[in-house]
């Protein structure tokens, strides 16, 4: 059992972030290559990653959630934090962006800036992350440094400085200089570089860059500055330094340039990640809330234990596995902690490192099946571990001592806005498709399941179309196969107008016969309202005991439907009068005479369709605004408002009918191409147009 811990300024915890398809699976694949875990670089598109572990991720050649990886460099304990590109499962990278004191953006130097950078650059910033960009495959055809560096500046500011160049283009590009030190560095005998001097046709650029740098990270430090308006330039450490504190602060965001699959620049971009990044603490306290409200959190080896669950795992062969990040104190084997959201107390019976690299796959389970050896005595504040078997914690949980309820904010991430109906194939698998879901939920909590009463159909939703075919293909391959069906619009009914009816029910069928007559008075209520029923009848036409049957009869007919067949809602009964029989009438008979009244309202004063309403808060870049807008336009919205979304996004505010936004997850990505998001609600009912309502009843 390891027991030594890892001093904290030793700890780099990492996430690696960026749209779809830049390669962050591939770099910390070449990561692991050159921290010698594993003997051979894998290949995305072959689906041999140590990343990509799910059978989907190989299918799709792309990481589906996140995936935590540890290894040594350089006297450091490097947890990195391999995050999906895809919008739909944006959670896990907030996730991890809040687990992890620096993010690396990994760039395209072919694709340039995408949509997904921007989003999560923007959450980076909200969460006041350190940000270190690589600019990634410019080994590639037209792939261009100087061209995505503009974009990273337009996009991003221009305190993205560059402390790398690179040294050649496309396919000629074999190594980068250093502006910190003014070296070279040439892959053109393997992985490992030739450190030699900056070639002389890069001289004058690799001089500006420099000079340019120490321009910005100077005025940091006073004295430095002092000095270097004297024509002192600051040594290499010192210059060093300056920009660790200026990454720490965001003032800088250092750029470096290379090739994951070409292992070009790589081994760089871990030595400036540990010579540059915080350290866990560095960052200062966290805030979190406590009972009198929010308190600050050292990350001290010696406080009171706290940790956070930022990813749950289910594993077939140790079940579920919990990944921590240890936010102050130290935690111990067979330690017990409180949940703070469910006031659990839960011990921690297996502590494990992240897991050992395993090719097609990082499996967190193997490093807990592999015995005493693999498994630890303790981790501190700033260590990320995992815990095996804790009984009630999810994903977001706080554990805290016993006594201290104490819960650490987590990260907004996107709600479920994108539903199907689905329904086991086989109805003998209904139960095994409920523990499927509640399986699928503690993994993902970004998906939601919901039976809908007035639709009679389970809802499964999620972020988008993509998220939630990932998910069908999981539920199908752990044995439930599902008929998959648009999820139906819950339209109403309430009266067109008030109308005063008779409802008779009589019946003799030998014996005991039923009679029941109950005028009743209708009239529709204000959308909203629901039903109300009272009674005005006098001299003892119906017995005061049956008076309340006629209404209960009334609200099961107005569930069972109106004229279109959709449940009837808003609607005030009054029964005024009625006649009864000493020997026939019963409870029974007057809860069908209430129901006939309903039927013969509808029959005289006719019904109309409500639809329902959505509010719908869109966040998309400005460029976007006017399409937006003309699209709900289009749908019948409502637009009540916009504002302005920080410096480069819009919030747009509507109501929209329901019937028209069922696919806007996937029409709004094609419309930004991925740049929007949005959050609904159910605002109410409104009257749908006549000029609709065949073609809703039709259907």
């Amino acid at each position: 059992m390891a027991t030594n811990p890892t001093p904290l300024g030793s700890v780099r915890n990492i996430a690696l972030v960026g749209h779809t398809g830049t390669g962050k699976t591939s770099l910390l694949e070449a990561m692991l290559l050159h921290a010698g875990t594993v003997n051979r670089l894998g290949r995305v598109d072959d689906g041999t990653t140590v990343g990509d572990a799910d059978p989907d991720e190989r299918a799709r050649h792309q990481s589906l959630a996140l995936h935590a990886v540890s290894f040594e460099w350089q006297g450091h304990v490097v947890n990195v934090l391999d995050t999906p590109g895809h919008p739909d499962f944006r959670a896990d990278a907030l996730r991890s962006l809040d687990a992890a004191e620096l993010a690396v953006f990994v760039i395209d130097g072919v694709g340039g800036v995408q949509s997904q950078d921007l989003a999560l650059w923007r959450a980076a910033e909200r969460m006041r992350r350190p940000r270190m960009l690589f600019v990634n495959k410019l080994d590639r055809a037209h792939s261009s440094f100087d061209r995505t560096l503009a974009q990273v500046r337009a996009r991003f500011g221009a305190q993205a400085d560059p402390v790398e160049l690179p040294i050649g283009e496309e396919s000629s590009f074999h190594g980068v200089t250093d502006l910190l030190t003014d070296e070279a560095f040439l892959y053109d005998h393997g992985p490992q570089p030739d450190r030699t001097t900056v070639p002389a046709e890069l001289a004058d650029a690799e001089r500006e860059g420099h000079e340019h740098l120490v321009d910005d990270v100077v005025e940091g430090d006073e004295a430095v500055l002092e000095r270097y308006l004297d024509g002192v330039e600051p040594t290499p450490a010192e210059l060093e330094h300056l920009l660790h504190d200026a990454l720490d602060d965001g003032r800088v965001f250092p750029v470096l340039c290379g090739s994951a699959t070409g292992l070009i620049g790589v081994d760089h971009l871990l030595d400036l990640v540990c010579r540059l990044g915080p350290a866990p603490g560095d960052l200062g306290p966290l805030t979190v809330e406590g009972p009198g409200g929010t308190v600050e959190v050292a990350c001290d080896p010696d406080g009171p234990p706290l940790a956070v669950v930022f990813k749950t795992r289910l594993d077939d062969f140790v079940g579920q596995i919990s990944l921590l990040k240890v936010l102050s104190g130290t935690i111990r084997i067979d330690q017990e902690l409180v949940n703070t959201r469910t006031q659990t107390v839960e011990r921690l019976h297996h502590l494990v490192p992240l897991a050992p690299a395993v090719r097609g796959g990082a499996k967190v389970a193997t490093a807990a099946e592999t015995g005493a050896g693999a498994r630890l005595g303790s981790a501190r504040a700033g260590d990320i571990v995992a815990v095996a078997k804790l009984a009630d914690t999810r994903t977001g949980d706080t554990l805290a001592p016993v006594g201290t309820p104490i819960t650490v904010p987590p990260p907004v991430v996107p709600p479920p806005v994108h539903g199907v109906a689905i329904r086991p194939r086989q109805p003998s698998h209904e139960n095994k498709l409920a523990s499927t879901l509640r399986r699928l939920q503690i993994e993902d909590p970004a998906l939601a399941v919901a039976h809908d009463a007035a639709t009679r159909q389970t809802i499964l939703s999620g972020t988008g179309e993509t998220h939630l075919a990932v998910a069908i293909a999981r539920i199908e391959r752990l044995g439930v196969l599902l008929d998959v069906e648009p999820t139906r619009v819950a339209y109403r009914e309430t009266l067109a107008g008030p109308v005063q009816v008779e409802g008779r029910h009589k019946k003799q069928t030998g014996g005991h016969g039923q009679f029941g007559v109950a005028v009743v008075r209708f009239e529709p209520l204000p959308l909203g309202t629901g039903y109300e029923y009272g009674s005005e009848v006098t001299g003892g036409a119906i017995p005061r005991g049956l008076i309340p049957a006629v209404g209960a009869g009334i609200a099961e007919a107005m569930d069972r439907g109106g004229r279109f067949g959709f449940p009837v809602v808003d609607v005030r009964a009054v029964c005024v009068d009625g006649k009864a029989h000493a020997v026939d009438s019963s409870e029974m008979s007057f809860k069908m005479a209430g129901a006939l009244a309903l039927r013969q309202a509808f029959e005289e004063a006719g019904t109309v369709v409500l639809e329902p309403v959505s509010e719908l808060a869109v966040q998309v870049p400005p460029q976007y605004q006017g399409d937006v807008l003309g699209d709900l336009s289009a749908r019948r919205g409502q637009v009540m408002g916009t504002e302005l979304d920080g410096a480069d996004g819009v919030s747009i505010h509507a109501l929209v009918p329901t019937a028209e936004i069922q696919q806007y997850a996937v029409d709004l990505r094609s419309m930004t191409g991925g740049a929007g998001t949005f959050a609904l609600a159910h605002h109410g009912y409104q009257l749908l147009p006549d000029a609709l309502v065949a073609q809703v009843t039709a259907s």
